[in-house]
């Protein structure tokens, strides 16, 4: 098991970079993946294990997407996203149950809520990443980052409540609002403290390499505090990953660029991992059916996907118009979105591997030791709403932004953005130069070579942005600071070239050569950011 789970990890990274290199969807494409390598013999044996999932792999996940997210931006959309990620779980979690408790006999209405709270929460990994190929409008990437964000803690919650009432554990309508409030607040409050905790530990460090350590467990062991309070672990691990992202600013650059780095290869791999585990998990849900009949599973099936998709696209649409017509402040207050973007949010719910991880959880028997009333049904209507909304909405997804023209165009703004804020703190810069020119003594330690120097390497990055407004090297030819970076990255190409051959001939050792390419890199990264 040990060696197949780690030829699976292998085998994810490298079909996700096969995936990138070939520019398709990389989440559908391990889904179709694991489907087929299901069939191969030692894989078949690899068995999705719901710690694994919820206290290993969804964590990091929700700190990296918290530490990419905008607090002003989620703040501006709050009720939109409250909507998507309070709301929409909910009425998924008791539609799906009513739909699945009149469809598979072998399930009691605790047991087709709980079926509902298991695949309520979409997945908007895949979907934000299609999105963010395709360019989708930052509000419209805002709206389904901050739905994945909290709608998992919304889902998980409900499970819980669905599930004890199913197993036998008294359950009345106190005990559940009871549970909701626990795992909210204690969510928050951990989340919060233990944020606010690692954030002064790691600006106290001053050590880019323990900083990036102590970030890298943070999600870890914040998740667990607050699983073990019966808060929600994920809005503690999202709470903390959005106060640190604000508090990024106040971090060395070495220590971002460090971050950066860590975090978007540890995504790549516990992404494509999750998604090639989902695939591999056929088997053992088709072992599960022994007996049952196929006519049942088709239409309760058909049914169970119908509605999981039918009350998303229904939610959506009524929320993004109905406030809109029934209040007046609603219409003054929010611009109306187009059609082409409602219908993007309301097609993409995908559902991934928490709702997998959370179907296997459901324990065989009830308190009582009876057998878990459908528990082989339940596990297996997951697989096909998993499976069937990844297929379909990954599928479809880029063909329907395309055709309705759902791309962004913030590209103009950002630029024009952009050049006045370059400008205003290129200026700054400069006044800050001339002061300490000006304090310096008579025959000081600044020569006025290097003044001239750091002028004109201000006002090379002051013009850079205003150089690219609106058009490119084609339009205009070369300008001046594109000449610039042109024969620099030459210069800094030849540079490499000798240091790596001076380590190649023994004249300096690869302790040397990384500390001077670390440099060389560093300038290299500042010349492709302008």
């Amino acid at each position: 098991m040990g060696a197949s789970l780690l030829a699976a990890l292998v085998a994810s990274v490298l079909l996700a970079a096969i995936a990138r290199r070939c520019d398709v969807s990389a989440p559908l494409a391990l889904v179709v993946a694991g489907l087929a390598g299901s069939a191969i013999p030692g894989f078949d044996d690899v068995h999705l294990e719901p710690k694994l999932v919820l206290f290993v792999i969804l964590p990091p996940l929700l700190w990296s997407a918290g530490l990419e997210s905008s607090y002003v931006a989620l703040r501006r959309n709050f009720r939109t996203i409250g909507m998507l990620a309070v709301g929409l779980p909910l009425a998924t979690t008791f539609v799906v149950g009513i739909v699945a408790f009149h469809t598979v006999p072998e399930l009691t209405i605790a047991a087709a809520l709980t079926l509902g709270a298991i695949v309520a929460p979409p997945d908007a990994v895949s979907a934000t990443a299609i999105g963010r190929r395709l360019g989708l409008p930052r509000r419209t990437m805002t709206l389904l980052g901050g739905e994945s964000l909290l709608n998992d803690a919304t889902a998980l919650t409900a499970y819980k409540v669905a599930l004890a009432a199913a197993i036998g554990t008294a359950a009345t309508w106190n005990t559940a609002l009871g549970t909701f409030a626990l795992a909210a607040v204690g969510g928050v409050v951990v989340g919060g403290v233990i944020g606010m905790i690692t954030d002064f530990i790691r600006t106290r460090l001053d050590d880019p390499l323990v900083e990036s350590a102590v970030g890298l467990v943070a999600p870890f062991f914040i998740y667990l505090v607050a699983e073990e309070i019966h808060g929600s672990g994920v809005i503690a691990v999202v709470v903390a990953a959005l106060l640190l992202g604000q508090r990024e600013t106040h971090a060395s650059y070495a220590t971002r660029l460090q971050d950066k780095a860590v975090w978007k290869a540890l995504q790549l791999v516990l992404e494509s991992f999750a998604f090639l585990l989902i695939g591999l998990q056929l088997p053992k849900v088709v072992r599960e059916l022994h007996g049952i009949s196929a006519a049942t599973l088709a239409i309760s099936s058909a049914a169970v996907l119908t509605a999981v998709i039918a009350v998303r696209v229904i939610w959506v649409y009524a929320f993004a118009y109905v406030p809109r017509l029934l209040f007046p402040k609603t219409r003054a207050r929010d611009e109306e979105p187009t059609r082409a973007q409602v219908f993007i949010v309301a097609w993409a719910g995908m559902r991934g591997v928490v709702s997998l991880a959370a179907a296997f959880a459901v324990p065989a028997t009830t308190l009582s030791g009876d057998i878990f009333p459908g528990r082989p049904q339940l596990v297996f209507l997951t697989f096909v709403v998993v499976v069937g909304t990844l297929l379909l909405h990954g599928l479809t997804l880029p063909w329907f932004i395309r055709v309705l023209g759902a791309q962004g165009n913030e590209a103009h703004s950002d630029a024009i953005a952009t050049a006045a804020a370059q400008d205003k703190a290129a200026r700054a810069a400069a006044e800050r130069l001339d002061e300490l020119l000006a304090e310096q003594p008579a025959g000081g330690d600044v020569p006025e070579r290097a003044a001239d120097v750091l002028r004109a390497w201000n006002t090379r990055r002051r013009n850079a942005a205003w150089e690219r407004l609106g058009r490119d090297d084609e339009d205009i030819g070369e300008s001046p600071t594109s000449a610039f970076r042109r024969l620099r990255l030459e210069m800094l190409a030849a540079e490499r070239e000798t240091f790596i051959a001076e380590r190649d001939a023994g004249h300096i050792d690869d302790e040397v050569l990384r500390t001077v390419l670390h440099g060389l890199d560093l300038e290299e990264a500042t010349l492709n950011r302008d």
